[in-house]
């Protein structure tokens, strides 16, 4: 269980992302400033275009289009919420199956989260991109 403020916000936020099985995107961009800066590993690679870095709420949610039109969450677990002040670090597990070729990724999860005022200002998330890109063909 988390105790800092920050830590407390994120794991009901996973908690309702893995519950909806990603399809509650609007937990996340409601917990987003405007101009948040949202970095996924595989950055745009690809066969992973919808992980292209993103400098807005507007960019996030075209990345969470592109995330549930591609893939369909099989799980997402938590496992470990860190803080250090402003900054949250979540590590945990997911699987997620292309809609097209029907792979399954399963991955371990980092992500690191930066809290301004309330709202979620950076969001770095780390996985296991060889995984994501050889279930894209």
């Amino acid at each position: 269980m988390a105790t800092n403020d920050n830590a407390q916000t994120l794991e009901q936020a996973f908690r309702t992302w893995h519950d909806s099985k990603g399809k509650r995107a609007d937990v996340w961009l409601d917990l987003m400033a405007e101009d948040v800066r949202f970095r996924s590993l595989a950055g745009g690679a690809p066969g992973a275009e919808f992980t292209i870095e993103c400098r807005s709420r507007a960019d996030v949610a075209r990345y969470f289009e592109g995330l549930a039109h591609g893939w369909e969450m099989i799980h997402y677990t938590t496992s470990v919420f860190a803080a250090d002040g402003d900054r949250v670090v979540m590590l945990g597990s997911t699987a997620w199956r292309n809609r097209q070729t029907q792979k399954v990724v399963d991955t371990p999860k980092a992500d690191l989260v930066t809290f301004r005022g309330g709202r979620i200002v950076e969001f770095s998330e780390f996985y296991d991109t060889s995984k994501l890109l050889a279930a894209t063909t």
